[in-house]
């Protein structure tokens, strides 16, 4: 199915002869990501084709950049600070509109692609996300927040750059995985693939894919959502009832 919707796109790509521009025609290996019960995560390829004015490759070499981006949120980032023995919350910044998961895989490092001005543009690696704070802020403390928010998100597996592992095949196919944790929130993501010769974005596209809770944690996630209460009973009769059945255990051993 995903090959013959890439090979209908590719034919329509091919009809526009007379366009003067490069056109890319993306896929992915999965429209719809499942969150059930054993969860560790999914690895994603994201791959296509590069069709060229006259169908002939150019002389130069192309490079792609792909970039996997997850439901915007808001952040509220705290640094802590000890006193007196005690760790206590400090200054804090909240990010509006941060991307839940970032993940940018190109076929060369980033900066042999690209100068610094567009690599900003376009949000081409870690070092690149335009992330907004929510009122005033000195920009230096801007920067010192948003390196801990990406250092901390690239530890939890949540942020990415995979420099030099998109495959670029006679120049005209591409492709590239990208995998994303058990920890992944659910919404829309965007696979945004951008093609690059001699330092300018000639082509880009985009694909969306959803990522969804199913079965038994989808159950849950709208229990707590939307019936809090009857969640948190729940949640305390079975503490309860696991608490009373290791007792029982334990004394029988």
């Amino acid at each position: 199915m995903r090959l013959a919707r890439l090979i209908a796109a590719f034919l329509a790509a091919l009809l526009l002869g007379g366009a003067s521009e490069p056109v890319l025609v993306p896929e992915v290996s999965q429209r719809e990501v499942q969150i059930k019960y054993g969860f560790t995560g999914a690895e994603l390829l994201l791959f296509g084709a590069i069709v060229y004015p006259g169908g002939t490759p150019p002389a130069r070499d192309s490079d792609i950049v792909v970039i996997l981006k997850g439901p915007p949120q808001s952040i509220i980032l705290r640094e802590k600070q000890q006193i007196a023995g005690i760790w206590l919350n400090a200054a804090s910044s909240e990010f509006r509109s941060a991307p839940a998961y970032y993940a940018v895989a190109s076929s060369r490092p980033i900066d042999r692609i690209v100068d610094k001005r567009t690599a900003a543009i376009y949000e081409f690696g870690l070092a690149n996300l335009q992330l907004s704070p929510a009122g005033t802020i000195d920009p230096a403390e801007q920067r010192r927040f948003l390196s801990g928010l990406v250092d901390l998100n690239r530890r939890e597996g949540l942020y990415k750059q995979q420099e030099g592992s998109v495959e670029i095949l006679e120049g005209v196919l591409y492709q590239a995985r990208l995998s994303i944790p058990a920890s992944v929130p659910t919404g829309t993501y965007t696979a945004e693939t951008f093609l690059v010769r001699d330092g300018q974005v000639l082509a880009a596209a985009v694909r969306e894919i959803e990522v969804r809770k199913f079965g038994f944690e989808l159950f849950v996630a709208t229990v707590a959502e939307y019936q809090p209460f009857a969640y948190g009973v729940c949640a305390v009769l079975i503490s309860l009832a696991l608490g009373w059945l290791g007792g029982v255990v334990f004394r029988k051993i």
